[in-house]
């Protein structure tokens, strides 16, 4: 079993099989902050999400999370939320005791053919992979969907 994450606020979580069967998708859970305003990843609620996919697979499971790092022009505070997020990712993979690789996007990208394609590429190819479950994949905002499982798909 793989879990293909992308860990940012808009990220997602996909859930595959070594083969690249493609069981669920979820986006990123979030809850307001604690402190100022917008969104954070919910630890609890990621925890309990990775620990129903570990008690229903019965199966090794191992966790692909987006290498990723700081981007020319990000602002400080926007850069060290997403290192918040990843933190927390980490942290609850480490707490089940999950083996990760980190994937950076470089790899993944040159991997499915999207170097230098537009951000709606990975969902275009994720759609064409997996016409059974458009569904997930319908909406412009999926795309942090699709870059999930194309994250799982380097490790299956």
């Amino acid at each position: 079993m793989i879990i293909g994450i992308d860990p940012g606020i808009s990220g997602a979580i996909a859930v595959m099989r070594d083969d690249g069967d493609l069981i669920d998708v979820i986006d990123m859970p979030t809850s307001a902050k604690t402190r100022g305003k917008g969104n954070e990843v919910n630890a609890v609620l990621l925890g309990d999400y990775l620990r129903s996919v570990i008690l229903n697979s019965g199966e090794i499971v191992r966790v692909a999370i987006e290498a990723v790092g700081a981007m020319p022009g990000q602002g400080v505070t926007s850069m060290f939320g997403f290192g918040r997020s990843l933190g927390v990712v980490e942290g609850v993979a480490a707490a089940f005791s999950l083996p990760v690789e980190y994937v950076t996007p470089q790899r993944w990208k040159k991997l499915h053919g999207l170097t230098g394609k537009d951000k709606d590429a990975s969902r275009t190819l994720v759609l064409q992979k997996y016409p059974n479950h458009s569904d997930l994949f319908s909406r412009k905002k999926d795309n942090g969907r699709a870059d999930a499982v194309l994250i799982g798909l380097v490790v299956a």
